[in-house]
């Protein structure tokens, strides 16, 4: 079933390969959460659910049947954004071979990728999702001044200590907020090097602005998928939605869900 209906309209191939490349290029520029969290998937477009389970306490329990404890399913929401191109800007492109301006497309892939991460970070209530900074039963740390002296490193530091004492072990990543990223863009003098550059180097280069964020927030998480990971039904792809005032609308959809298998992988900054 073809049913993000590139059929409905007569485009030509090319027209749509211009759409796809700009809509993947702009998204792989803007996201930040698939920077350091695994993909499971993509599960395929008929995924509607996914199992996420809790490390914790998963186990199989029998009593003439078998049920899987510590397991919840969760449905794949939908996100999307559409765009609208103008006829007389396609036709105009078609009869005299001039590039097709795709700004519109560009507009809307990035807020694409501004609601994905928004899923990833902060979840969505109507959705039923949790996110890294607002899941339940995670790791919550004093957040010292990080515009002096070496708070910022020792606060990451304490961070990565108590993941190693409760056996959490892989790669690590903080993203921050834009404001609390300028904060680490100063020199510490007995070193020689900013403070963003000594975390990063502490972290294997995994330090992230995550605009989204908003202001004054940080989350330190072990990103290896056996704790964490997004599960991706349909990746983004841009289906015809339909036609209006002889202008033709789109659409850039996904279905995709954060797994938080262990919470003790998230620490976030308060």
């Amino acid at each position: 079933m073809n049913f993000l209906a590139r059929d409905t309209f007569p485009f030509p191939q090319d027209f749509w390969d211009n759409i796809d490349r700009t809509v993947v290029e702009t998204v792989r520029k803007n996201l930040i959460g698939r920077k350091f969290i695994s993909i499971f998937g993509p599960l395929g477009a008929g995924t509607i659910s996914v199992q996420i389970d809790d490390l914790s306490s998963v186990e199989e329990t029998a009593d003439g049947a078998v049920r899987t404890s510590g397991r919840n399913l969760v449905e794949l929401p939908q996100i999307f954004e559409d765009f609208t191109l103008s006829w007389r800007d396609i036709e105009n492109s078609e009869m005299t071979g001039s590039p097709l301006d795709l700004s519109r497309a560009i507009i809307a892939s990035q807020a694409m990728a501004r609601k994905e991460d928004s899923l990833i970070f902060f979840g969505n209530e109507f959705l039923g999702c949790e996110g890294l900074l607002n899941a339940k039963g995670t790791t919550k740390m004093k957040r010292e001044d990080w515009s002096t002296g070496e708070h910022a490193f020792s606060d990451i530091a304490k961070g990565l200590s108590v993941f190693e004492s409760k056996g959490i072990i892989g790669r690590c990543a903080l993203a921050v907020s834009p404001d609390i990223f300028v904060l680490l863009q100063r020199i510490q003098p007995a070193l020689g090097m900013m403070e963003a550059d000594r975390i990063k180097q502490m972290l294997g280069g995994l330090l992230f602005i995550a605009p989204v964020l908003g202001k004054n927030k940080a989350v330190l998480v072990c990103a290896e998928p056996q704790y964490l990971d997004l599960a991706v039904g349909k990746d983004m792809e841009t289906g015809y939605l339909e036609p209006n005032d002889f202008n033709h609308t789109f659409r850039i959809m996904e279905t995709a869900a954060l797994r938080i298998k262990c919470r003790d992988a998230i620490i976030v900054y308060e």
